[in-house]
């Protein structure tokens, strides 16, 4: 058996964990003050970088002393850095030396992140913006369900060593489809992938050897990545509603992503579909995942001789090569989840609703034909913009997964960059 690569700085495993809001002892934090206003300057300067000390205390409303010492902690864990421009003071004093999030050089922070979707796996490289470094995809074919998780760390590890380099490694996130419960690392249920209650953050973790992995459901980790890297109405209320092979959907509020009891939440496969007609497994008609999703509209198209086999991206590049049948599937599909979207905006009524669905990224005219259904019919929307594509548009899955393990330091930076 070849010896597994050597992978670059690592932090020790926590995998399985709950994520902590607080460092772990009153000598980190005191009464947790200081990890709050360390928390708040670095999304500062993830927000308004290169920004000055001077600046950071304005928008934050921390006191100047307060902004001094956290950016002395933040430099000397390697988070952020100071500048050798200046910027020149308006008032009394001498120009302010301005800092940034520590990212491009040698030593760098970075996060890898895996997407496990069903005919392949996404690799990426984040740095602490959530921009991808280094993307890889891995496909599944020929893979049996109970040798995926082996084979998938294996290319990822692999990945890692490859496009690492001198970085300094913080942890790898995991996103998938299905139930997911991050705080156990686990995969509850994943019927497409037959996994149901596989310890997978631990095997991808053993497999990396020991590096720190969380796993989340894919749903909720765009919605996260929104909050941290996309538009500034995410951080009030969004819904993000994932359309793949898997139909699923979260919801943020105030900048936290609702996991619910047994992080259950966002499991919207059954939402009804008006006028829907398609059978679902479960014995009803018009259920959501049935009617829109990847392997649903991709039998259909095979069904319909439009694409040779049921491949969802071989009817979208029909449509793109100008196939007028495959372009009226894909807008029968964009109504169908605009009529979906109707109700989630209805119920929730968010400030925004991200849509991760493949041809609307790619070709803008299927997110009109969303954003039309959906206004459409709901009572409370009548402004097609909050209906919106992942900022991160076709690289979404990759920084979803890195998200994932970056979140947990821009919630609480000095007890995460301890781990």
């Amino acid at each position: 058996m070849t010896a597994a690569p050597q992978l670059p700085r690592k932090l020790p495993r926590t995998t399985g964990q709950p994520e902590r809001t607080t460092a772990p002892s009153a000598r980190t934090t005191g009464d947790g003050r200081r990890e709050a206003n360390a928390a708040t300057v670095l999304r500062a300067v993830l927000d308004h970088g290169p920004v000055a000390r001077r600046s950071i205390a304005q928008l934050s409303g921390l006191s100047p002393a307060a902004v001094s010492r956290q950016c002395v902690d933040l430099v000397r864990l390697g988070l952020v850095r100071e500048l050798p421009e200046r910027v020149e003071s308006h008032g009394v004093g001498r120009p302010q030396i301005p800092v940034d999030l520590h990212t491009g050089e040698s030593g760098a922070p970075v996060a890898g992140g895996v997407h496990i979707g069903v005919p392949g796996s996404t690799f990426g490289l984040l740095d602490l913006r959530g921009r991808l470094l280094a993307r890889r995809t891995f496909p599944h074919d020929g893979i049996a369900p109970g040798d995926l998780s082996r084979e998938v760390v294996a290319g990822l590890r692999d990945f890692l060593a490859d496009t690492t380099g001198d970085h300094h490694l913080l942890g790898v996130g995991a996103a998938l489809g299905g139930w997911v419960d991050p705080a156990l690392g686990t995969a509850v249920r994943h019927d497409t992938l037959g996994w149901h209650q596989r310890p997978l953050a631990a095997e991808l973790s053993r497999g990396l050897g020991g590096i720190d992995v969380r796993i989340d459901n894919h749903a909720r980790a765009i919605a996260q990545s929104e909050i941290l890297f996309g538009r500034p109405a995410a951080r009030r209320s969004l819904v993000h509603l994932f359309v793949g092979n898997v139909v699923d959907a979260a919801l943020g509020i105030a900048g936290v992503v609702h996991q619910g009891p047994g992080s259950g939440a966002g499991d919207v496969a059954h939402l009804p579909v008006p006028d829907s007609t398609v059978t679902c497994p479960c014995g009803r008609t018009g259920c959501l995942e049935a009617t829109a999703s990847n392997m649903a509209v991709a039998r259909t198209a095979e069904r319909r001789g439009i694409v040779p086999e049921a491949d969802v991206f071989l009817l979208v590049d029909a449509a793109a090569a100008g196939d007028r049948r495959a372009d009226r599937l894909l807008r029968e599909r964009a109504r169908a989840v605009g009529r979906a979207t109707a109700l989630l905006l209805d119920v929730l009524n968010p400030d925004l609703v991200v849509v991760t669905e493949h041809s609307s990224i790619l070709n803008p005219e299927y997110l009109e034909e969303i954003r039309g259904a959906a206004v459409d019919l709901s009572h409370v929307c009548g402004d097609p913009e909050r209906i919106v594509s992942p900022h991160a548009g076709m690289t979404v899955l990759p920084v979803a997964g890195g998200t994932i393990a970056l979140n947990p330091l821009f919630r609480s930076p000095l007890a995460a960059s301890q781990r």
